[in-house]
């Protein structure tokens, strides 16, 4: 039996939410063993704008430009709205895309960066996909076991915890990546200065725009971020790079706390690598800093 060479994969990112969704998806572009079938363009609530699934978009198509793959990638826009309840789907050309990618032949694994909304969609429209072969990661929900690192609902599952009820209710393959794992996954200004910085006009992006970030939305003095998306990337990567445990699915309250649920077994990360995950990352950063100025081919050679 041959062992396929790629991992097929679709990022759904929220990608002008914070300042982390930009590295996963560059690297999940950068790696030539993951095979991106698409990215879709998620919504992340009404807090600082009316707009933000097209401003999603918008990140996307700005990124692709800064890798020279605008027009080479499939881009699609997810729902601009979380669902309003748990059986009105939110339909969108990204929902359709996870449909259609499901019924190709292989494993597919849906990376989620921000809610849960589309793949709850492509759930309550095509009921069938639970039974293809299909992983759901998720960057979202707080920690088991009493761990917390957010006083309320966290962000992802805050935006759409009907969206999370479904997917987590449907039977489907989740891996569920905890806040208190994916805020560990931290870097100083100083490290991505000395790692990626002058290598790239991409990398100069990817550093100012967080920077950028942290002095308009932090309310603290503050010389790093969590890039907390990017584990979703590393495990598709090397999916033994992460310790799990699994439990019982469970629901989401309205305060984003743990309810008894259907009892489908879920996959919990409870360890992510996080020296494979950086740097692999900023290694590959900066080899696409050396093929732009070298004049050689962009990304990998193995990338269609």
């Amino acid at each position: 039996m041959s062992v396929p060479s790629r991992r097929r994969v679709i990022v759904n990112t929220d990608a002008k939410n914070e300042a982390d969704d930009q590295y996963a998806i560059v690297h999940a572009l950068l790696s030539p063993t993951l095979d991106v079938r698409g990215l879709i363009a998620a919504h992340f609530g009404h807090r600082r704008t009316d707009r933000s699934m097209q401003e999603s978009r918008e990140e996307i198509d700005r990124l692709l430009d800064l890798l020279d793959l605008a027009g080479k990638v499939t881009v699609a826009n997810g729902a601009a709205e979380a669902m309003p309840d748990e059986t009105t789907p939110q339909d969108s050309p990204g929902a359709r895309l996870i449909i259609e990618e499901s019924k190709q032949e292989g494993p597919l694994y849906v990376a989620f960066l921000g809610p849960l909304t589309d793949m709850a969609a492509a759930i309550l429209l095509d009921p069938e996909i639970v039974h293809r072969d299909v992983t759901v990661v998720w960057i979202g929900g707080v920690g088991y076991g009493g761990i917390e690192t957010y006083p309320g609902p966290e962000f992802n599952l805050g935006n759409d915890i009907p969206s999370a009820n479904v997917v987590f209710g449907s039977g489907i393959t989740v891996w569920q990546v905890p806040s208190n794992v994916y805020s560990q996954v931290s870097v100083g200004y100083a490290e991505l200065e000395e790692k990626i910085g002058g290598t790239s006009p991409l990398a100069d992006y990817l550093i100012e725009q967080l920077v950028e970030f942290n002095a308009t939305h932090h309310p603290e003095p503050i010389e790093s971020r969590s890039l907390g998306d990017s584990p979703a990337i590393s495990l598709l990567l090397y999916p033994r790079g992460g310790q799990f445990r699994t439990v019982p699915a469970p629901r989401f309250g309205r305060e984003g706390h743990y309810l008894p649920g259907t009892g489908n077994p879920i996959r919990v990360v409870e360890t992510v690598d996080v020296r494979f995950l950086l740097e692999d990352m900023f290694a590959k950063i900066r080899r696409f800093g050396r093929s732009q100025h070298s004049g050689r081919p962009q990304v990998p050679p193995t990338r269609r």
